[in-house]
């Protein structure tokens, strides 16, 4: 049913689109401009009669479903808007506006927000009309309030509320908040929130961007139109940058061009030249398909007179000195023929009795294909599935391509991947943690990251005693480049490349104008929550830019991955470093669209630690320049991004257990003077790309030191019973506990182990389960934290009674 529908929608697409795009499709057709001439090929250009990275809004995430089914190449850039969700998009001018006749609202350039005043008056104006409609009192669930800074000191309030009557769309939430301990509520402010949806089902109210404020509040109040109020406690996130300790100056900023990924492995494979002592230089097992590609051809501009050619050779191993002509004889009545000399091909046309050339586009491609000397050479096509009736005209001597413009410093040759692994004792004994970046080619900030935090270590293992800590105390692997082929086309060949290079699609995709909408989305091609398993965001369309490939871990450089994950098993911790919109994300990644059916979420002990260690990362962050990331674009990929099927960070929890996060560098920055924010897209100015890879590289350090603390903790959690609720009859309670740890518990008087219940999250952000017992109970307990300390030192498997005992009375 869903690849049937898929066709419905593609049909429908590539009947308004007419014209040869990376907006790719399963099924064949035709890309005509409006004369009936083939489109030219989509070409990176800053200026808009190229490809631009363009503002959509759509409804809500099923919107974001429908442009995944119709391949449409999306950032990994969700944020709530006033009316629905804005993502970006890569298009040309006529894919806009294919968009726009499709019905999906395609705005501006995101570079330019002029219209963004009108959405917020519009929002704001329906808001008021909701408000006054009547309803039944709800009830208000609060998740988050917290106040923060950015930029230049700013200060930000977030604030997040489920309402009982939440999927009913009049529900409006409005926030009021004080301006400080002991001032009224209101002082501070008052803002609508915005009700966020997800595949159709209502998840929560929030503010579409954290709200600029002048003093840091200490209460907010929310009230509903239906009648519900909250007031709760407003808290800081984020804690205060740490103070540099020490007579060691700690040196940093390593980076300073961006780089391909020829010049990221020599940099890693020079540092550990360097320090030998210190590191070890990895060879992953599978190489890539390399910068290459076949050359080609096209003859002809309209589509059924079209023949497109490709070499069987790779360009760079002979392809490119293939040539093909195709010649009118000047005589009537000619057969068709073909002759071949050395690596030229000949195309002698048929001709009719008056001496008009009378091949047909079919004709000259099975004459081709045909000739077992030229098939040695090439394969010939019509174009994209046509039947090829069109006469084709003759054609001088045309030499094939494979138009790859790299300087020849890039080997064409399949790319051998290494990985930097640093450590004072790399025998597996220390716990592992796997630094990563750039699995989507456009993303150029990412390796720097990499790169920098690399140099750091390193550098700083002399001097500074905190760097020497993790060295000692860790075994660390840093990717810095998990998609080298297509790292070097992006940066030499199409800006906007996103997957690897490989190319599994037929003649009826494979013709040259689609040259850029070939290959691989690696975060698309693992085995956990994959397309294959019927989870959304990927694609099986070979010219999608999220295709997840012809089969679950078909690429090389995802089983590279795999196969590192797998050969070092002491790696617990993992840092999937992509760009832009400044995320920090963790399993779960992925859902089913019918019912948002997520992937199991983690248990809530992993959970705590998630945003126990959030924390401390994103203060790290915030230290080098004050940005700070949203709360509300902290949490799991489902919850505060899209789906995104046969993600990496999943395949690592799911299959292994590795803790895992998600980097999304590259927060919007704030203007104080227009009070907006702005997205830096892909590839900003290096200055820009220069301070998110100093800043992010202060994230992966928090990392390790978050590893750390998990490797030498031998500190045992505490907890306790807290009633919640006591009402006539029946009493409700939790669990608390003194760090981020799971609690097992039995209600019937037996000894608690492992099989007991666990304590679980109440709901997406809303902390933990409560119990509610109706008589005298009797409950037993331990707490275990991540790093596997029990509580009391209790035997969950032994005979041991020193387990938590307290009776729960009833009124």
């Amino acid at each position: 049913m869903r690849s049937s529908r898929k066709s419905v929608r593609t049909g429908r697409w590539l009947a308004l689109l007419a014209l040869p795009l990376a907006l790719a499709f399963s099924a064949p057709g035709l890309a005509m401009t409006s004369d009936g001439e083939v489109a030219p090929d989509r070409v990176s250009s800053g200026a808009q009669n190229g490809v631009g990275l363009m503002r959509i809004v759509v409804a809500d995430k099923s919107g974001i479903d429908q442009l995944n089914e119709l391949g449409v190449d999306l950032a990994e850039y969700v944020k709530p808007v006033d009316n629905g969700i804005e993502v970006h998009a890569i298009l040309s001018p006529e894919e806009s506006q294919a968009l726009r006749d499709m019905g999906f609202d395609v705005q501006d350039a995101i570079s330019d927000q002029n219209d963004y005043a009108e959405n917020m008056t519009e929002r704001a104006a329906t808001m008021r009309a909701l408000t006054a409609a009547a309803a039944s009192t709800d009830t208000l669930t609060m998740l988050r309030a917290e106040w923060f800074t950015s930029l230049e000191n700013q200060l930000f309030l977030n604030i997040e509320v489920k309402s009982s009557a939440g999927t009913d769309s009049t529900t409006v939430l409005t926030a009021s908040w004080d301006s400080g301990a002991g001032t009224e509520i209101g002082s501070g402010g008052t803002a609508t929130m915005s009700r966020f949806t997800d595949a159709g089902q209502y998840m929560y109210h929030r503010f579409s961007n954290p709200v600029a404020i002048s003093a840091a509040p200490a209460k907010a109040t929310i009230t509903s139109n239906k009648g519900g109020s909250v007031t709760v406690d407003v808290s800081k996130w984020l804690g205060s940058p740490r103070k540099v300790t020490g007579n060691h100056p700690y040196v940093s900023d390593f980076v300073d061009h961006y780089m391909d990924a020829t010049e990221v492995t020599a940099r890693i494979s020079s540092l550990a030249a360097e320090f030998p002592k210190l590191t070890q230089l990895i060879d992953l097992p599978y190489k890539t398909n390399g910068y290459r590609r076949q050359a080609q051809a096209q003859f002809g501009t309209a589509s059924a007179s079209i023949v497109y050619v490709t070499s069987k050779a790779y360009g760079s191993e002979g392809g490119n000195d293939i040539t093909m002509s195709l010649v009118n004889p000047g005589v009537a009545n000619a057969p068709l023929t073909v002759g071949v000399s050395g690596r030229a091909v000949t195309v002698n046309l048929a001709t009719n009795g008056s001496g008009a050339i009378s091949s047909t586009a079919a004709q000259v491609v099975a004459a081709v294909n045909g000739n077992a000397d030229a098939a040695k050479l090439l394969t010939a096509s019509t174009y994209r599935g046509n039947v090829g009736a069109g006469v084709v005209a003759a054609a001088a001597v045309t030499r094939l391509t494979d138009n790859l413009k790299a300087p020849a410093s890039v080997s064409r040759d399949p790319f051998q991947m290494k990985a930097l692994r640093i450590g004072k004792q790399r025998d597996g004994s220390k716990v592992g943690v796997f630094l990563y970046c750039q699995e989507h080619a456009r993303e150029w900030v990412t390796p720097l990251v990499c790169v920098e935090t690399a140099e750091r270590l390193l550098r700083n293992y002399a001097k500074d005693p905190n760097t020497r800590k993790l060295v000692d105390d860790l075994d660390i692997f840093i990717l810095p480049t998990v998609n080298p082929d297509g790292s070097h086309y992006s940066m030499y060949d199409y800006n906007m490349q996103r997957r690897n290079m490989t190319n599994y699609c037929p003649a009826t995709s494979a013709d040259p104008a689609n040259r850029n909408a070939w290959g691989v989305d690696l975060n698309r091609n693992f085995s956990i929550g994959s397309v294959y398993d019927g989870y959304n965001g990927g694609s099986t369309s070979c010219t999608s830019d999220t295709y997840a490939g012809p089969s679950k871990l078909s690429e090389p450089e995802a089983r590279n991955e795999v196969w590192l994950v797998d050969t070092f098993p002491n790696i617990k911790f993992a840092m999937n470093n992509h760009s832009y919109g400044g995320y920090f994300m963790w399993p779960p990644g992925a859902y089913k669209t019918a019912g948002r059916e997520v992937l199991p979420r983690v248990d809530q002990g992993t959970e705590a630690f998630f945003w126990t260690s959030s924390d401390y990362i994103l203060s790290r962050v915030q230290e080098h320049r004050g940005t700070g990331i949203w709360p509300g674009r902290t949490g799991p990929v489902t919850d505060v991004l899209y789906s995104a099927a046969g993600n990496s960070a999943d395949e690592h929890w799911y299959n292994r257990g590795i803790i895992g996060w998600d980097f999304e560098v590259g927060a919007d920055v704030y203007n104080p003077t227009t009070k907006r924010f702005t997205a830096v897209g892909f590839q900003p100015s290096f200055a820009e790309g220069h301070e998110e890879a100093m800043e992010f590289a202060n994230g992966n350090i928090a990392i390790l030191d978050v590893a750390r603390s998990y490797a030498t903790d031998k500190l045992q959690p505490r907890s306790e019973l807290k009633t919640v609720k006591q009402e006539p009859g029946a009493t409700t309670f939790t669990f608390t506990t003194s760090e981020p740890a799971n609690v097992y518990y039995t209600l019937d008087g037996s000894r608690p182990t492992f099989d007991s219940p666990k304590l679980a999250l109440a709901g997406m952000r809303e902390g933990n389960q409560t119990l509610t017992v109706k008589g005298n109970t009797t409950v037993n307990w331990f707490s275990i934290d991540i790093a596997g300390n029990v509580e009391s030192n209790y035997k969950p498997d032994g005979n041991g009674k020193n387990y938590n005992k307290q009776t729960v009375a009833i009124q």
